[in-house]
């Protein structure tokens, strides 16, 4: 078994620095967590959710999956979103794509990956939905960049469609659902211009979308 000391020699030095920084920091996280915001973004390890805005642990509830989909039939997701809304009362609902994520990018080609193959027909699906304007684009690097918009905006959609979310709207609870996209290659979120906090701005058509790349400043 190969051996990991190098990682519990980094949670030492972490854990000291913690401490030197805050005396009382892992006393108070120990008592409660506390966070505004849960994040459903992906698995990718180059997409660290505390990290890339700045958040102490405690200040975000996370939830991780290939290619963050919300999918209604899946409990693991749903779970958390229950327990961050109606546990941890938490404010904001973000759903963080990423370009270059391999998951949309297979999606975009129809590579066979394996058994990961059928949780991407989710995304899939939204391609094919957008696949008119998908094929408008020029590039191989637009059309994976449009559609991992398009993926958040659907997703945005299914978390605001969820019962626990309506069930909050209804007992009038403030919570809002926010579509960003992180980029690696400059490490910067962007909006995508989808937040919603009321069953009223829950979009009734596809026409009523944000267009992919509206928000993007640079491709």
């Amino acid at each position: 078994m190969p051996a990991l000391d190098h990682l519990f020699a980094n949670n030492r030095v972490w854990a000291t620095e913690m401490s030197r920084q805050d005396p009382d920091f892992f006393t108070r996280l120990s008592r409660q967590q506390a966070p505004d915001y849960l994040w459903i973004g992906c698995s990718d390890s180059r997409v660290p959710a505390n990290q890339i805005v700045g958040l102490l642990p405690g200040q975000m509830f996370v939830h991780r999956n290939v290619a963050n989909v919300v999918v209604h039939t899946d409990l693991n997701c749903l779970s958390t979103i229950q327990f961050a809304v109606e546990v941890l009362r938490v404010s904001h609902v973000i759903v963080c794509g990423h370009y270059g994520c391999a998951g949309v990018l297979a999606s975009l080609r129809g590579d066979k990956i394996g058994l990961a193959d059928n949780w991407l027909c989710h995304v899939r699906d939204v391609r094919r939905k957008h696949q008119q304007q998908i094929d408008t684009l020029e590039t191989e690097t637009e059309r994976e960049h449009a559609l991992c918009e398009w993926n958040v905006i659907e997703q945005v959609m299914n978390v605001s469609q969820t019962t626990v979310v309506r069930d909050a709207w209804a007992n009038g609870n403030a919570l809002s659902i926010h579509g960003w996209v992180y980029d690696l290659r400059d490490g910067l979120l962007r909006d995508l211009g989808t937040s919603i906090s009321a069953p009223s701005e829950v979009p009734s058509g596809s026409d009523a979308v944000p267009v992919p790349g509206s928000e993007r400043t640079r491709d």
